[in-house]
């Protein structure tokens, strides 16, 4: 009777833990060897198109560290992604190629940006927080439209990408590709060590009870400040290969309903769990493909097949792959 217990303690494995070191390998794994199914059949456009997913991916994968991680629900994230187009569209348009030069002018742009948008946004709580968010999206998006010199409503065409060193790294199909999955795993590297940080602690310790973290001594707004300002700078990075794979920048990049759709990519990944971020990202722009490949409505089936899918898969695909995990070793 007495080894009962030990053998009821050695069957009932944390599930969870499991799959949250094992899905982002199998992730990146899978994404590693796309191309190879290029040569044996695939769509050469499903490339292209996967390159975009991971792209977003990035964006939102930033939204999740302050969303999901952090509690705070930004309805404005876009704009960091069209500051990080336009970003690189202008700079190209004057002549300033060198990604060695445009990154960092992009990164700290979004930084600025992030800083002071941050600082005034983090003085309010709730609904309040989320609306906030927005105006300053809708605000970068109408300057955006205001920049006449840059094509202003009718956004801008690059004619040329961002070189390093000299040669155009972004020109190949494939070669973009890997620097796009290169950057999705390096980001998502840093989000997860950010998370198991004290850094990351305190965030999360903040969304539950910001309160009693305030009496340990921490100053919450500047952590969630800090998160936020790194979550805009990843969202910015997202934003300079967009408009290297796309040739073009516009104000949309920066509305609020692609801040809604980024929204809904963390939700149907999984709110909280970064590498659902990224399977989330991937679903969404995939399903749209296909159905906008079906139907020309095909929006009127996007929209609900979604919502039921939140609806009845909580927490979404993450959730849903620890599920079936955790019955497959039941």
């Amino acid at each position: 009777m007495a080894s009962a217990p030990a053998n009821s303690a050695a069957t009932t494995r944390p599930v969870a833990p499991t799959v949250r070191r094992l899905a982002p390998l199998v992730i990146f794994i899978l994404l590693a060897l796309l191309p190879l199914g290029s040569m044996l059949g695939l769509p050469g456009h499903w490339l292209t198109l996967v390159t975009r997913a991971m792209i977003f991916a990035i964006a939102a994968l930033s939204l999740d560290l302050v969303l999901g991680i952090g509690g705070l629900i930004s309805f404005g994230h876009a704009a960091f992604v069209g500051i990080g187009a336009y970003g690189a569209g202008i700079l190209i348009t004057e002549g300033q190629t060198e990604l060695l030069v445009a990154l960092p002018v992009i990164l700290l742009a979004c930084a600025v940006f992030a800083t002071v948008t941050g600082y005034v946004s983090l003085r309010t709580r709730g609904v309040a927080f989320i609306m906030i968010t927005l105006a300053f999206g809708q605000m970068a998006f109408y300057f955006a439209q205001a920049l006449s010199a840059y094509g202003g409503d009718d956004g801008l065409t690059l004619y040329e990408k961002s070189t390093l060193l000299g040669h155009e790294i972004f020109g190949n199909r494939t070669g973009f590709y890997y620097i796009a999955l290169g950057t999705l795993a390096f980001c998502y590297g840093l989000a997860r060590r950010l998370v198991a940080s004290r850094f990351g602690r305190v965030l999360r310790a903040a969304r539950e009870n910001a309160v009693r973290v305030t009496i340990t001594g921490y100053d919450v707004n500047h952590v969630r400040l800090g998160a936020y300002v790194i979550s805009g700078m990843m969202a910015g990075l997202a934003g300079f290969l967009l408009a290297n794979q796309t040739d073009f920048v516009s104000p949309a990049y920066m509305s609020w309903p692609r801040s809604g759709e980024l929204i809904f990519m963390v939700v149907l990944g999984g709110v909280g769990s970064l590498y659902g971020a990224i399977l989330g990202a991937l679903a969404f722009l995939v399903t749209e493909d296909v159905l906008s490949s079906l139907t020309h409505n095909w929006k009127i089936i996007f929209g609900p097949l979604i919502v039921l899918f939140v609806l009845f898969t909580h927490g979404g695909i993450a959730g849903l792959v620890a599920k079936l995990r955790g019955r497959r070793d039941g």
